[in-house]
């Protein structure tokens, strides 16, 4: 079991920028894909980047060129730059992973929500027009 403890929320204008920050503890196996997802108010969870072990990632089309996620895989690290912020992007914002399930697995943002076993509680991030 891998235990995820999001920071690095807060409230910025719009154009601003955050850096939010995942700790993880456990079985780095449980950790192969990591992603970060978020949910505002009324709406369903959504998808906003995902990284493997090996650094390759993919992005919703909404934050693509404004945020970048990396991962610092000594630390257990997960990190979401998030740049040139709209009041869209306002949200509860999750950290997930999961373990990599065979030699041809997807850790593509596409595949959603439900394939994530392991989640953080989450981090506000507000931004204000």
């Amino acid at each position: 079991q891998v235990q995820l403890v999001e920071s690095g929320g807060g409230s910025v204008q719009s154009g601003g920028s955050l850096r939010l920050s995942c700790a993880a503890s456990g079985s780095a196996s449980s950790s192969w894909c990591m992603g970060w997802f978020r949910q505002a108010p009324g709406k369903e969870r959504q998808a906003v980047a995902s990284i493997t072990t090996q650094g390759s990632t993919t992005y919703a089309e909404s934050v693509r060129g404004r945020f970048t996620i990396s991962r610092d895989n000594a630390k257990n690290t997960l990190f979401l730059q998030m740049s040139s912020l709209k009041p869209e992007d306002t949200a509860m914002y999750y950290c997930a992973t999961r373990d990599r399930r065979s030699l041809f697995d997807d850790c593509s943002v596409s595949r959603g929500a439900a394939v994530f076993g392991n989640w953080g509680q989450g981090t506000q991030v507000t931004v204000s027009s």
